[in-house]
């Protein structure tokens, strides 16, 4: 099974990648079949320290996983952070971190620390596909600032000779609602999409999934979240831009045939969900997957989606 290509019972191709978290998950991510690295979260580096990870340091853990991989791409996201967690030796949760200064916010507000990251990640790319994923993006400013700044980091590598590859894509995390409404706009600018379900979720139902009290309403198939993935892979598929799911949907076996009907030909998930994905990919048929989705899209009741989902992998 992990030598077999994913692909649908008409020869459908379908990508399925791996979500790491430290370099040691690469043997994982490769034993397990992996087509590649969907999201690389960058976080370990700054955690449980009081200052920032060095350029170098930073280097040699993006490198040894770029090399690890052979060739293979590996989407690298840039620092996914916030306020609560302490870093830096400093320790502000803000009043709401979930709605605080975190992921590109907080990289755009220490702007030091993000070149230095994105200095890291342009030196790996010389040793292989490397693909860097901006995460909770909301507006297109953010993206002209990212984009100064990678300009700025190219250009400091060129004046001391450093080498890296002449174009590394550069992509978008779509976890915030303001992002997938204006994916439009999106697509004309980023070289390729990621959705982040797990924060869309919460951030479409208003929904802190860790609080007790609420997380029984926290659902991937409630019908708002469903039209904002669909509109995302839709809007991204038409524009001939990639697109994928790195949320925790793309390791539901359950969800596999509903999201393969929504145009999805891209999924990234922990690499322990992949063979059970991927067989549930080469037991479906495209026509009779999109013709699921669009039952389940117009469905009012999650709980009848979640039945008639589950009838059909019985």
């Amino acid at each position: 099974l992990k030598d077999t290509p994913a692909s649908t019972l008409e020869g459908v191709a379908v990508e399925l990648d791996a979500n790491i978290e430290l370099p040691q998950d690469v043997e994982e991510a490769l034993d397990a079949g992996a087509a590649g690295i969907g999201l690389f979260r960058s976080e370990f580096l700054f955690l449980n320290r009081d200052d920032f990870p060095s350029e170098e340091e930073q280097f040699e853990a993006y490198r040894s996983v770029v090399e690890a991989m052979r060739g293979r791409p590996v989407t690298i996201r840039t620092l996914d952070i916030g306020a609560d967690k302490a870093l830096n030796g400093q320790h502000d949760p803000g009043p709401n971190p979930a709605l605080g200064l975190r992921a590109i916010r907080y990289c755009l507000a220490e702007p030091q620390m993000f070149l230095s990251q994105l200095r890291a990640i342009l030196r790996a790319s010389h040793y292989g596909s490397v693909r860097l994923l901006l995460p909770m993006i909301a507006n297109l400013q953010e993206l002209e600032q990212v984009a100064q700044l990678l300009a700025q980091a190219r250009q400091s590598l060129d004046e001391q000779g450093i080498p890296y590859a002449p174009r590394v894509p550069v992509g978008g995390m779509i976890e915030v609602p303001a992002a997938a409404l204006m994916v439009g706009q999106f697509v004309k600018r980023l070289d390729f999409l990621s959705i982040g379900t797990n924060d869309l979720i919460q951030y479409t139902l208003a929904i802190d999934r860790t609080d007790d009290k609420v997380a029984h309403l926290y659902d991937p198939l409630h019908p708002a979240v469903l039209q904002l993935i669909a509109h995302t892979i839709r809007t991204a598929n038409r524009a001939g831009v990639p697109v994928s799911v790195c949320g925790e949907m793309a390791g539901e076996v359950r969800l596999a045939r509903l999201l393969l009907g929504l145009g999805l030909r891209q999924f990234s998930m922990h690499p322990a969900q992949l063979p059970a994905v991927k067989q549930q990919i080469l037991r479906s048929s495209v026509p009779a997957a999109e013709a699921l989705a669009q039952r389940i899209l117009k469905s009012e009741d999650p709980q009848k989606s979640l039945q008639l989902l589950d009838r059909l992998n019985a």
